[in-house]
């Protein structure tokens, strides 16, 4: 196996360049097998249940490995196993694999780490193989003699493992910079949302996230997404996190009143927008690693959608910071800076879900041409054929 040493090759890109240059999936929950290449703004779209949500969640898991308090095991166990993950298609092959190349347009193919795993005769997962490339050359090849020798160490990646991952620690620490927000507005509002949660995507410690944030950061985010939120919120004023006798964090806002001082009201009187566009906007400002986002759109004003893929743009000028979104709304959509090359179509079929790069489907560009707007092409693709039966439910 030929190994190499990269610091003495080759000076590596800045973590802060790098993206997710391209997935490869088998057998992986909806998808039997795709491969495509990632840009640094994707989104996903396709019908309900087509699985925009397991592929996400392909990068989530990578995430969790490498996370505090994570692992292999314990991302395997939270998706209800092996057997729970592999797609219900597989047949022949009963082996999950993903594979993630990193890097970015000069340099699309900088790192590679690819992983396949099973389940043992006890339900246990295992490792099948585990590779990590630097520039196309072996830096791990997994498994080596020590696991010939010792099948439990199978029950662990390389990756996860600080005194084994030296020469490819900046892998590792590129899937924990990974960020997921989906915000759930009733998880904000729970007055106990943060008892044993940490991190929590859909908003269960959302407020204690913004917490632990240094004063000063934490400070100057929150008035530039006062600024933002007066386009959908006009009467917001002010935004300021204060602790209660508890020592649990609220957020208080200031708004526009018939009174000289305005009047003040914390999060459980927000509304579902507010708390979605001020939770999408607080994700947006880290300027850390991916961040992957779910139906951004929800409970949102059709204007203030029309205008996020616009904020992500910018966003992206400034910090190089991949962002892969799911999205129904024809709003986000229709906005003429989405390239062909950032849309992925997910197709459900007999045999799996189908991924394809819009860019590929010639009718689809002749149509954007011609001035059709993406929205509406895309309509074909996730509207349900047969969504006017529901109207004879009660019938």
């Amino acid at each position: 196996m030929s190994q190499v040493d990269y610091d003495d090759e080759h000076e590596p890109l800045e973590r802060r360049s790098m993206r997710f240059t391209s997935l490869q999936v088998a057998n992986w929950r909806n998808f039997t097998s795709f491969s495509v290449g990632l840009r640094q703004r994707m989104f996903l779209v396709g019908p309900n249940a087509a699985g925009k949500s397991n592929f996400l969640d392909c990068f989530r898991f990578l995430s969790e490995i490498v996370s505090v308090g994570g692992g292999f095991e314990a991302a395997v166990a939270k998706r209800g196993g092996v057997s729970m993950i592999r797609s219900f298609a597989a047949r022949r092959y009963p082996s999950i694999s993903l594979k993630v190349t990193l890097g970015n347009d000069v340099i699309p193919n900088e790192w590679s780490y690819e992983l396949k795993f099973k389940q043992d005769n006890n339900r246990r997962p295992v490792i099948e193989s585990e590779v990590v490339q630097y520039r196309g050359k072996d830096i791990l090849r997994r498994p080596d003699s020590g696991d010939r020798s010792d099948a439990e160490r199978l029950r662990q990646t390389h990756l996860e493992q600080v005194n084994v991952n030296r020469k490819f620690r900046v892998v590792s620490e590129f899937f924990a910079s990974l960020s997921y927000m989906h915000i759930v507005p009733q998880l904000v509002r729970e007055p106990d949302r943060s008892v044993g949660k940490k991190n929590d995507p859909f908003g269960g410690d959302f407020l204690e996230q913004i917490a632990r944030t240094p004063k000063a950061t934490r400070d100057a985010r929150l008035r530039k997404i006062v600024d933002a939120l007066k386009v959908a919120v006009p009467q917001l004023q002010k935004l300021e996190l204060e602790s209660d006798i508890r020592g649990v964090p609220h957020l208080k806002g200031k708004y526009q009143h018939w009174r000289p001082n305005g009047a003040w009201q914390t999060e459980d009187h927000f509304s579902d927008g507010t708390l979605r566009l001020l939770g999408l906007l607080w994700a947006v400002a880290d300027s850390r690693g991916p961040l992957l986002l779910e139906e951004p759109e929800l409970s949102l004003h059709p204007e203030v959608v029309r205008n996020i893929p616009q904020m992500f743009a910018r966003v992206q000028r400034k910090t190089s910071r991949q962002i892969l979104v799911s999205s129904h709304s024809p709003e986000i959509l229709n906005d003429s800076g989405i390239g062909s090359d950032e849309v992925l179509i997910l197709v459900p079929e007999s045999e799996g879900t189908a991924v394809s790069l819009l860019s590929d489907d010639g009718q689809v560009n002749l149509m954007r041409d011609s001035g059709v707007p993406l929205g509406d092409i895309l309509k074909e693709f996730t509207a349900p054929e047969e969504a006017g039966q529901l109207s004879f439910f009660v019938g």
